[in-house]
């Protein structure tokens, strides 16, 4: 039992620290691209790519890093399950789609004329 208390308490610090180091390269990014306005964009761009995989990759050993990385694999095994439309279905539902928002604009278009005809009538303006 104290072994996995252990474990985790060290875990825990470890992740702690990497969080830590996470924060500090992506704080490098943005203060490293403002103070070295004067270099060239594509080199401060490389900087910035650089310290963000940089700060991603020691993310990813996270616990959390793991969790997140994990979650993304059973995503990406539930999108390949999707049952996607054809072309010829997807037409369809976006002209059935179009036709009813078409049909609604026009109906609340008259409900609007004949409430300011009556508000007309009823005020005398």
């Amino acid at each position: 039992m104290k072994t996995n208390t252990e474990t985790t308490e060290t875990s825990g610090a470890a992740d702690t620290v990497k969080w830590l180091l996470v924060l500090v390269l992506l704080s490098a990014a943005v203060v490293g691209n403002y103070l070295l306005a004067y270099l060239s964009v594509v080199i401060r761009a490389a900087g910035v790519v650089a310290l963000i995989a940089a700060a991603g990759g020691i993310a990813a050993f996270t616990a959390k890093g793991q969790t997140a990385i994990a979650f993304a694999r059973e995503s990406r095994m539930e999108v390949r399950k999707v049952v996607w439309l054809t072309r010829q279905e997807t037409t369809q539902t976006t002209f059935i789609v179009l036709a009813v928002c078409i049909v609604m604009a026009l109906i609340l278009w008259g409900i609007d004329g004949i409430m300011v005809r009556l508000i007309g009538l009823i005020t005398g303006v």
